[in-house]
Formats: structure tokens, sequence, C-alpha cells
């Protein structure tokens, strides 16, 4: 028996065009793949098509000129044909009294924006983390719009549209190596929903690509990243429990972690980033009773900015003790996690806000990867240049262990109040 022909596909559009869309459009660009990037926001759409990244990721902005000066990626505002779609766009939660609820309207308006184009034998595939059944609801999304059309939830294997999940899983400041070498898990709304899918991402997959159902691919990216969340906990937990006992926690970890079975991760200020800041939620909203210990670890690392703002509280009434006069705050590092510009769901920018909001006109902050402060600071706080930061400082709070910190000159005399989230500083190997 012949397999059933699978036509090529002509052009792939990413639905999306942030920090998982615009690299998975350059890299299957790069395989000279007809790409149409689709974004609601037209100052990206203009930046893209002029060969210029509007984010940070090493080698993106190269491979964005390549691809954009050869021809094969294009941006637009205006849904288009194609042969498939990947949908890459947010999906953050609504915090609801004590529960915190998935948000789908962006999924939703991806959705309804392509249904108009769709036509037989497309591929739609969601990319964004989301809950279980998100999938399913998206294709419900498409059915509505298009009647005239078949789905997989009602025509099974014979539908006219596949429909399929393939979350991301790759680590930012490496996007464009991950994306080629990671394995992916590609779950279907059917048997052939998730074969077709996986011949797309062969394009450009070196990995492994896995065939499963889309339930299982969905909970099992919540479930990576629910893991990690539960070993960070226990590190940000530890370092509660020991600064209590006044023991250094980043020794102790350094010690324990010479166990052969053991490997205690870094504490931090809390947790940041679209994914483990949020995927554990979607678990716990839809398993309330069950997820117990996944919930527990989401409240341990939300609350660890404050801890670390009552450390600095801690610290400004000390200095006024001592000095009579209001201290000068530095604060370094803004993003959610080291040597990247990216802002999103980051303690440390929720940790500053809060610090210029207490103490507005005295609080600095350096963060190499931005230009300009976020919205939220107007006036209270002043971006400042790393080489010179610790003059005119009285309280420094190392929030994000970048690279050019590690080797930051620190002062040992005493003449500043350092709170160290990272144990770059005060965690050093005697």
């Amino acid at each position: 028996m012949n397999a059933p022909f699978s036509p090529p596909f002509g052009t792939v559009c990413l639905v999306g065009l942030g920090y998982i869309g615009l690299p998975t459009a350059v890299v299957f660009a790069l395989r000279g793949v007809n790409v149409l990037g689709l974004d609601v926001n037209q100052k990206a759409v203009d930046s893209i098509n002029r060969g210029e990244s509007h984010i940070v990721e090493p080698g993106l902005q190269e491979a964005l000129q390549r691809t954009v000066a050869a021809g094969h990626l294009r941006a637009t505002t205006t849904p288009e044909a194609a042969d498939a779609f990947l949908i890459a766009v947010p999906t953050p939660f609504l915090a609801r009294g004590n529960g915190h609820e998935p948000d789908m309207r962006f999924v939703e308006a991806a959705s309804r924006s392509i249904a108009p184009v769709l036509k037989k034998g497309d591929l739609v595939v969601l990319e964004s983390t989301s809950p279980v059944g998100a999938t399913e609801q998206m294709a419900e999304w498409l059915a509505e719009e298009r009647p005239d059309l078949t789905f997989p939830q009602a025509h099974g294997p014979d539908s006219d549209i596949r429909v399929a999940h393939c979350p991301e899983r790759i680590l930012p400041g490496h996007a464009l190596v991950e994306l080629v070498t990671n394995d992916r898990i590609i779950g279907g709304m059917t048997e052939a929903c998730a074969s077709r899918a996986r011949q797309l991402y062969k394009l450009v997959v070196e990995g492994d690509c896995i065939e499963t159902t889309s339930r299982t691919a969905e909970m099992a990216k919540l479930t990576e990243n629910s893991f990690r969340d539960v070993n960070i906990a226990f590190a940000n937990e530890l370092s509660l429990i020991c600064d209590r006992l006044d023991i250094n926690v980043w020794e102790l970890i350094r010690l324990a972690n010479r166990h052969p079975r053991v490997n205690i991760l870094q504490p931090g200020p809390g947790v940041g980033g679209h994914c483990i800041a949020v995927d554990p939620w979607f678990i716990v909203s839809q398993a309330p009773d069950e997820a117990r210990i996944i919930r527990a670890a989401r409240e341990i690392n939300d609350g660890k900015p404050e801890w670390v703002l009552a450390k600095v509280h801690q610290a400004v009434a000390e200095h006024l003790a001592e000095t009579g006069r209001a201290p000068r705050i530095t604060c370094f590092g803004l993003s959610f996690k080291p040597n990247i510009d990216d802002l999103r769901e980051s303690p440390a920018l929720s940790i500053t806000r809060k610090l210029a909001d207490f103490y507005p006109g005295q609080v600095r902050v350096v963060e190499p990867f931005i230009k300009a402060l976020p919205e939220g600071f107007e006036s209270k706080a002043e971006l400042i240049a790393e080489k010179g930061a610790f003059e005119d400082t009285d309280i420094a709070v190392l929030l994000v262990d970048h690279d050019a910190f590690k080797v930051t000159p620190v002062p040992v005399d005493g003449s500043v109040r350092l709170v160290d989230t990272r144990g770059l500083w005060v965690g050093r190997p005697r």
C-alpha cells in the first residue's frame, strides 16, 4: 500500500515574532524555506524587513540579515496564505483571587486571524506553551471561522486541516543552536496530524522528533518547567533557612553537591521568564487538589522577591541609623536570567521597580543589555554604566549574575552594604 502523498511546504508562516517566533522563522529561512512572519507590532515588522532584529539573541542579527537579503524571510501584519502556520504568541495567566488561570486570548486572536487564509491540506501548529486541551480549543476556534473546512476533532485522520502542538524548549541565549539540535515533541490531534507536523520540523531539526498526542505534548512542556520550578524552590527555601541560621547558603550547596547523587540548584531573587514562572500555574489551575508540591514551589519562588526587598529595607535602616542620611542604592541587573535582555516576569525588574517606588531618586540601575529603563520607572531611577557603579553607592543589590558582574571589583572594606541574591560577591569560594 502506498503512503499518502505529502505535498512540500512551500511557505511557512510564523505567527508571533518575539523571542521564540523570530528565531524559529530565521532557522527555517536559513534552510531555504520561504518564511512569512506575522505580527501585530508594526514597528517589529518594519525592523525585521530591514534585516534588524528587535530582540537580543546571539547570532540572530547576522542570520536575520542574510535571510531577509536572500528573500527567504519577510514580515507582515496582514495574514497571507501559507502551507503551515506556527503560532508562537504569549500565553500568560490571569491572577484571580487565589487562583491563576491561563490567558488564551492571544492564541485565540492568532487562530481567528489566520483562519480566513487556510486552505485544504494546511498544517496549524501551536508552539505557545499552553494548558492541556489548548490545541483542541484552537482547532475549535479555527472550525468556527471556517465551517467550509474539516478539522480533526470532527473528521479525525480525514480532516482538511492538520492540527498539532510542538512546544519549544530552548534556552534564551542559545536559541539558534537549540532550535536545531534539541529533540522536539510532536503532539498531533491525530496520528496523521503528528506525522505531517514531524515532516515540517525535520526540515530544520537534527534532534529526534517524537510523535505523541497533543495533550501529552502540552503536559510534557508543563512538566519540564514545573520540575525545574520545584528544584529552584528547594534552593530558594534553603537560602531562607540558611539566612536564619547564619550559614552561607552557597558554600553549603557546594559542599552538599559533592555527594554523588545530589545536585542542588542555585538560589536567586525569584523565578522569571515566560515559562518557569508561568507554566506550573497551568497545571495547578487544572488539578488544584492534586498539584500540591507544584503549588507550594510556585508560592515559595513568587515570595522570594519580598524577602529580598526586606533585606534591602533592613540595609537602608542600618545606613540611616549610622549616617543619618538617605542611602544611594544601586541595583545590578533587570533581566530574568543572565546575559540576555528579556525582562518578562523578571523578579529583578519587580524588585527594582518597587525599590524605586519606595526610594524615588535614590535608585540607580546597571543593566548592560538594555538602553533605557522600561515603563514604570519614569524619573524615579537612573540607568547607569557598569564602570564606576560602586562609586557614590551605599547599598549594592545584585539581582542578575551577568558574566560582566562576575568580574566586577567589589568593595571589601565595608563602605558599601551588599545584598547579594546570586552568590557572586558574598558566596565566592574561600
